[in-house]
């Protein structure tokens, strides 16, 4: 089997994850590794018997990395994307893929410039309850998707805003709840419901006065299809209660998964307490399965390590996209969309109207 030459651009805490992810990947050359620190970047290169480099220009050069993985606060995510792709070398991209349009626009550009594949990190698609999901979806088990729910209660403490300097400020996070926890989440409900008409919403700072961004947003959905959606998404509730996505069809039929049970996950920080679990299923002569699908996932989750298994499915998938020439499961522009809709509830809050998705889209040309 060929091997794809790989690297890492950031030494913080997703990029160990990764780091850790790789070893099981066989398509994956893990060679170097890439941070500003110059003791971060040897002491990850020691650990994971890569080379070490402060600056990417020298890593692109002296590595010849042919894919890399993107791993910096998601504000720093346009500069070394592009750069990347300039040397003709592959992008997989931490969510969200930037902290606004115009940078989403300028790493889509360099990376269709260059022929070279961009991709967006949303390990929760690989979860086997959502791809339950997306299998009936896709199968018209349930009519049309016409009405589909985001709900996420988690929490953040002072603790994790003070965890790194650029976290909980408009100016170098970018946003709050919105741009950070849910992402992941956001994906799942347009990747299942279709493309977005337009969204309006709302977003407050409700119990996190140390910090200047939201920790809680609702919003409402139209989609293209037709259908409706909600969004209900908060770090407000101690000490976490669930996310869940569900999507209701036109036949009457719904699916749905708790994709986290109680506070999120915390990359470097926290483990993931509670296996992803289908907990709603209503397709006719379906009804009885759930029971058994929420028993396979409880064994499967205690014999893996849920944090670095779906970033391997990930990471193997984009590295495999790069071998076979096709687009990854998460494609730069499904992580475009994801920014229009936080975009567009910032900016519906902001204007108090509605936002079509194709005003955003206009505004970058």
């Amino acid at each position: 089997m060929r091997q794809v030459r790989t690297a890492i651009i950031g030494c913080g805490k997703v990029g160990r994850i990764h780091a850790d992810a790789l070893r099981s990947v066989p398509e994956a050359d893990f060679v170097a590794v890439c941070d500003s620190d110059p003791e971060r970047s040897q002491a990850f290169a020691e650990q994971y018997g890569v080379r070490p480099f402060t600056d990417l220009g020298a890593l692109l050069k002296d590595a010849v990395p042919e894919a890399v993985i993107l791993c910096t606060p998601h504000p720093l995510h346009a500069e070394p994307a592009i750069q990347a792709a300039e040397a003709g070398v592959h992008i997989l991209v931490e969510k969200p893929l930037a902290a606004s349009l115009k940078d989403c626009d300028a790493m889509l550009a360099a990376a269709d410039k260059a022929s070279v594949k961009l991709g967006v990190v949303s390990q929760r698609r690989f979860y086997e309850p959502v791809l339950r999901m997306r299998a009936a979806i896709d199968a018209g088990k349930i009519g049309r998707p016409a009405l589909g729910m985001f709900l996420m209660l988690s929490w953040r403490d002072e603790a994790y805003y003070r965890s790194d300097p650029w976290r909980g400020r408009w100016s170098t996070e970018g946003g709050g709840v919105l741009v950070n926890q849910s992402p992941h989440q956001l994906d799942l409900l347009q990747w299942l419901m279709g493309p977005i008409e337009e969204i309006s919403g709302y977003w407050a700072n409700l119990n996190h006065p140390t910090v200047e961004v939201d920790d809680t947003a609702v919003a409402v959905l139209r989609f293209k299809n037709g259908g409706l959606g909600s969004i209900v998404t908060s770090v407000s509730q101690k000490p976490g209660v669930y996310t869940k996505v569900h999507v209701h069809g036109s036949n009457g039929a719904s699916v749905g998964a708790q994709t986290d049970g109680g506070s999120t996950f915390i990359a470097g920080m926290t483990g993931i307490a509670e296996p992803p679990v289908n907990d709603l299923w209503t397709v006719p002569g379906e009804e009885s399965l759930l029971p058994g699908w929420q028993a396979e996932d409880r064994e499967r989750f205690g014999r893996i390590d849920p944090v670095t298994h779906y970033h391997a499915l990930q990471d193997r998938d984009f590295l495999q996209a790069v071998l076979e020439g096709r687009q990854p499961l998460t494609a730069g522009r499904d992580g475009r969309v994801v920014v229009e809709m936080f975009t567009a509830i910032y900016r519906s809050n902001r204007e108090r109207r509605p936002i079509r998705l194709a005003e955003l889209a206009e505004a970058t040309r």
